[in-house]
């Protein structure tokens, strides 16, 4: 392939107009799951789990294949196995330490459960490639309803027990000395994490939900110093990079991860140079978790 013909693969805008009105569910399923993935991400920032949101898509991703290997919902598959693996993790992983073992084991195992389960897939290439890069461009309106229910519920959960939550995850300690039931709030959470992670998985695929769940929230707190802000931005950021990878994939004949992550990480490189040049001018361009 010469550069003509990759540029070509990434970018054709032929019959664009035509193409645009087929997509929108996909379009928006991708901005109510970048809304969930802005706001758990968030959290997952604020509790240290960047490291678990990988952990889960790797089960995730274990639980999705077995489901098309065995003629099941992929989408239930997937939501099974995030939520047994952030249960599992919930709780077994008290401490950071503790934690962090677990995801190393866990993560090699879901994999390799994964990639036996699609050894053993007869069907289509696609539906095994898919799992990895994500597919969110076939999304039709049933799996459009489905994906809408489970946005909701986690948001709804997620709102009700906003507050206790970010108390318990900013000072653990003192949250549970005030009466919070700080284990409760973070198995709640897990199992909010473990579906937010099965949703994201349909954009970007097993491999790189990091760039749906992580980065977003990563890059404003690197320009934002209040958490209400912070949440904003990072609702801003996701839903930003998830439609804006899903306008370009329709250009192009690649999966839409390339462009979700790429955008995901442009915005970061961004904000990152954003807070870096108000560090330098002597004001604070990140998040102080204790405003």
């Amino acid at each position: 392939m010469n550069w003509s013909e990759m540029i070509n693969a990434i970018f054709n805008f032929a019959n664009y107009g035509e193409l645009l009105p087929l997509f929108w569910d996909s379009i928006l399923a991708g901005a109510v799951l970048g809304v969930v993935g802005g706001l758990i991400g968030t959290f997952v920032m604020m509790r240290d789990l960047a490291f678990a949101v990988h952990g889960i898509a790797e089960l995730s991703f274990a639980g999705a294949a077995f489901a098309l290997l065995i003629g099941a919902d992929v989408v239930t598959g997937s939501l099974v196995g995030s939520v047994l693996a952030a249960l599992l993790l919930g709780l077994m992983g008290v401490r950071a330490r503790d934690r962090n073992s677990i995801i190393g084991v866990l993560m090699p195992f879901g994999l390799g459960l994964g990639i036996l389960f699609l050894s053993l897939y007869q069907g289509r290439a696609a539906n095994k490639f898919g799992l990895l890069t994500g597919q969110i461009v076939s999304v039709d309106s049933t799996q459009l309803t489905a994906l809408l229910i489970a946005a909701v519920l986690v948001i709804v959960v997620l709102t009700a027990i906003w507050r206790p939550l970010t108390f318990a995850s900013l000072d653990a300690d003192i949250a549970q000395a005030r009466g919070i039931p700080v284990r409760t709030l973070s198995l709640v959470f897990m199992v909010l994490l473990g579906i937010s992670v099965a949703l994201s998985i349909q954009i970007v695929g097993a491999l790189l939900v990091l760039a749906l769940l992580i980065t977003p929230a990563a890059a404003a707190m690197q320009v934002a110093s209040s958490p209400r802000l912070v949440v904003l931005l990072s609702v801003v950021f996701a839903v930003g990079a998830t439609v804006g990878g899903i306008l370009l994939a329709l250009g192009g004949s690649i999966p839409i991860s390339p462009y979700v992550t790429t955008l995901s990480f442009v915005i970061y490189l961004v904000c990152r140079l954003i807070g870096w040049r108000r560090r330098v001018a002597g004001r604070n361009g990140r998040l102080n978790l204790a405003s």
